[in-house]
């Protein structure tokens, strides 16, 4: 009978988990919780800020989140900024069983340069009014954390096209009031004096017409509960 083989450096036990994560566990780990990756990408390569390497992954919602965060106790407690608590416990959830590091876009300032960060994956753009696009919500972006992971794995490599590149635009002139347009920064006053109308609880009840108007953010499968409580969020009565 052979003798048994002398252990080498390759048959070392198994490394901790944080040295084998991959995308695909990364992104079967958002989904159960209502989440999805909107964007993949490495500091090193893509002079991120703040970040000097390793791989960092966004995470947002889609049409699976609404659902799921409904019957969570952070809705169910009437509790001020009930989405942010969600994505705080759930976020740091993924990145304790993953072995990274979670970031959050809220909570400053300072505030994380989760901008940056977003032009910087290849998958969220500008568009012509200046608001944030993605490749497959458009303009309902709702980014609820991002996780960073020491290691550099392989990531799907993003397109890097803008949809607003075959768009005829209708962000542009989508705006009742002309708030978001392709010729001025956000009118801010603008639009809050708007939505005190008659006329602008339509927006308030069905979300920001310039936002809806994008072609692709019909990917978001955005329930019209979950905007109307964004609108809520951003124009308190």
């Amino acid at each position: 009978m052979a003798g048994r083989p002398t252990r080498t450096p390759e048959m070392e036990p198994d490394a901790p988990l944080s040295a084998q994560v991959t995308f695909a566990q990364v992104e079967a780990a958002a989904q159960d919780v209502g989440l999805i990756v909107m964007g993949a990408l490495h500091p090193r390569v893509s002079g991120a800020k703040q970040l000097d390497g390793g791989t960092l992954i966004l995470l947002g919602t889609a049409s699976e989140f609404w659902g799921t965060f409904e019957t969570s106790p952070e809705w169910l407690d009437n509790q001020p900024h009930p989405i942010d608590r969600w994505s705080t416990r759930i976020v740091q959830g993924l990145a304790q069983d993953l072995t990274g590091t979670a970031y959050f876009p809220f909570g400053g300032p300072p505030y994380t340069p989760f901008i940056d960060w977003a032009l910087k994956s290849g998958r969220t753009f500008t568009s012509p009014v200046g608001a944030l696009v993605h490749d497959t919500v458009g303009m309902l972006i709702s980014f609820r954390g991002a996780l960073h992971f020491e290691q550099e794995f392989d990531i799907p490599a993003p397109s890097g096209l803008s949809p607003c590149t075959t768009c005829p635009a209708p962000c542009t002139t989508a705006c009742p009031v002309g708030a978001l347009n392709a010729h001025a920064f956000y009118d801010v006053d603008g639009c809050h004096a708007y939505l005190n109308t008659a006329d602008g609880q339509n927006c308030l009840a069905q979300g920001c017409a310039t936002r809806l108007a994008c072609p692709v953010s019909a990917g978001a499968g955005r329930s019209q509960a979950q905007t109307a409580h964004h609108m809520k969020a951003f124009h308190p009565s």
